[in-house]
Order: structure tokens, then C-alpha cells, then sequence
């Protein structure tokens, strides 16, 4: 008998296997040129396949589930019904962006900070539609000293333009009494038709004016003029060395997206 190492190490025998002849070799050649080509879901994924997994808005039905969620809770709570909802980045007075699920009803602009990952809402922000008085698209510019920069347009919608931001809240990052907002493209319009449809400050701008229009003449406000001013002009961001807002849009930490697990 064999040592218990000598027979793990022993050769194997695989049978008597004829090589095939030259006729045989041709013939397998053309079978596998006859087969038909692999199927087309077995092409590796793309890049925008990683990152639309990434995001968690996303993946399959977390918008639908949010905008429904959001949908009844603003007819419970508002009694509004949503004509419309948005996926799009808001940027605040310090440059920073901002992930935001925004609706639209026939009274209200909602703008909704919403958890894509515990599919929660955080923090819903109400504009009265009759309210908005300017509404302005155009690239963002920043002051002739500032380190800060942005590259794109964006959309800045203004209410109440009686009240003038102070100096303290402009200068407050933490601030929210500011009486207008800035918003941009959400990365993901251009990754699938549902994402492009839902996320182009454009198409949002459009809705919004006429949103706007038909609330001023079902409900003008007194003493005041009613009606929207939509322009095309810069969009100014006085901001000067933006180092946090570099690092947070750098990093996309106003998003709800997979970083990756930690552990120690």
C-alpha cells in the first residue's frame, strides 16, 4: 500500500480520450461559429450602472415611494393634492448642495429634505405660489475675489421681495429665513429617461412660472403687485473662499448615497 501522501500526490487517470482528427476539429470550428451570439444581459456593467446604484434615489422605486409618501402626507396635513415632483439639488447662500424631492401644487411649492436611505422625510419648506414674484435662470457667478466657483446654470426662485436678506443671515451658513432659493440639475438627469425628465431645472422652471401665474390670478395677494417676473440673467453666490463647500460638494455630502462600509 501507499503512504497517505503518496496516494494524495498519486496521478490520475482520465480515461481514453482520442484526440480529435483534423475533419473532427473543422467541424467543431463551424458549430461554433453557427452559435448564436450570448444574450445581451450578460455585458458587463456600465459605469452609470454603479452609480445609479450608488444613489439611492436611484434604485428601483425609492423616488416613487418617496414622492408617494410625501404626497399624502402634504394632502393630510396641507389638504393640497401634488400636480407635480422633482428631483433636484438645492444650493444654498455658502455654495453647498443639497439633495431636495420638490412638489408642486396648485397653491404651494414644497421643497422636501427626504431620506432616501431610511425613506423618511426630515424637513418640508412651504412657498406660497402666489408669493413667488421673481424667478431667474442663468450661469452662477461669483465675486471678483472669490477663491469659490461653480460651473452650470441655476435657477433662483424669489418670494416676498419686500423682505431684503440682512447681513446676518447672509452670513449665517445655518441660515433658513432667507427669502429665496437656488436650485441645480440633480446628477442623475442625464443616466436614464425617468431621471431626465424629473431632474432638469428647465422643464422645473416652466412648470413653476405657470404654477406661479394661475396662483396669482386665483388668489392675488392685497396691496401688493401681483405676478411673476421670470428672467435669464447671472446667478450670484457671495461666497470667497467656499472651503467647506468645496469639500462637501467635492464629497457629495448633501446626498443620500452608499460611501461604503467602515469598520475598524
Amino acid at each position: 500500500m501507499e503512504s497517505g501522501q503518496a496516494a494524495e500526490f498519486r496521478p490520475v487517470e482520465l480515461g481514453g480520450q482520442e484526440l480529435p482528427k483534423p475533419d473532427d476539429m473543422k467541424n467543431t470550428v463551424s458549430k461554433k461559429e453557427q452559435e448564436p451570439a450570448p444574450p445581451q444581459d450578460t455585458v458587463p456593467q456600465q459605469p452609470n450602472d454603479y452609480l445609479m446604484r450608488k444613489y439611492f434615489v436611484g434604485r428601483p422605486g425609492a423616488f416613487e415611494q418617496a414622492s408617494e409618501d410625501l404626497r399624502k402626507q402634504i394632502f393630510a396635513k396641507e389638504n393640497e393634492t401634488v400636480n407635480s415632483a422633482w428631483l433636484l439639488a438645492e444650493v444654498d447662500h455658502w455654495n453647498n448642495e443639497k439633495e431636495r424631492l420638490v412638489l408642486i401644487t396648485d397653491k404651494s411649492l414644497f421643497i422636501c429634505k427626504y431620506d432616501f436611505i431610511m425613506l423618511c422625510c426630515e424637513q418640508i419648506q412651504k412657498v406660497p405660489l402666489n408669493f413667488i414674484d421673481k424667478i431667474c435662470l442663468g450661469p452662477f457667478t461669483f465675486p471678483q475675489r472669490s477663491l469659490d466657483k461653480r460651473e452650470g446654470e441655476g435657477l433662483r426662485v424669489h418670494w416676498d421681495k419686500r423682505s431684503e436678506a440682512s447681513f446676518t443671515n447672509r452670513w449665517n451658513p445655518f441660515s433658513e429665513t432667507l427669502p429665496y432659493t437656488t436650485f441645480i440639475d440633480h446628477p442623475l438627469k442625464n443616466f436614464s429617461e425617468k431621471f431626465s425628465e424629473i431632474c432638469q431645472i428647465s422643464d422645473f422652471a416652466d412648470s413653476l412660472v405657470q404654477a406661479a401665474e394661475e396662483a396669482h390670478k386665483e388668489n392675488p395677494v392685497p396691496g401688493r403687485a401681483n405676478g411673476v417676473m421670470f428672467l435669464k440673467q447671472p446667478i450670484v453666490i457671495e461666497t470667497y473662499v467656499g472651503l467647506m463647500s468645496f469639500i462637501g460638494n467635492r464629497n457629495k455630502l448633501g446626498y443620500s448615497l452608499a460611501r461604503g462600509s467602515v469598520g475598524f
